[in-house]
């Protein structure tokens, strides 16, 4: 074992170093529905990927909620149900899509090529 590292380096890297897909910059508008309470929040998107995104929202909602998404832009409407994975209190929260319909995968991937692309 190299003694320069912490013994459990997972717990040190990042979120975005952890990140299996790339993320892009996207401005858009998001609504996010707390599915239990029926809570709404009003938000945007800073970036988008496969597998997530990041809102940024002054109140946050705890990790590990259950949420659906709606994100808004000319292109289009992509909606999606999710969990928090990460919370930065006053700034944003980390989603993590879940089960994501087929046609509401087929949006983003049009997004995701979209911004690949420029």
């Amino acid at each position: 074992m190299d003694a320069s590292k912490p013994a459990d380096a997972s717990k040190t890297v990042s979120f975005r170093e952890r990140r299996s897909v790339p993320r892009y910059p996207l401005i858009a508008t998001v609504e996010v529905l707390e599915t239990a309470s029926q809570t709404r929040l009003s938000g945007r998107i800073s970036e988008i990927s496969r597998n997530g995104c990041y809102v940024d929202v002054l109140n946050t909602l705890p990790t590990g909620t259950t949420v659906r998404l709606r994100i808004s832009r000319d292109e289009g409407t992509f909606e999606t149900p999710g969990k928090i994975i990460y919370t930065q209190p006053g700034m944003g929260m980390g989603v993590l899509f879940l089960d994501t319909p087929a046609p509401q995968v087929q949006v983003l991937e049009t997004w995701l090529a979209e911004f690949a692309g420029s």
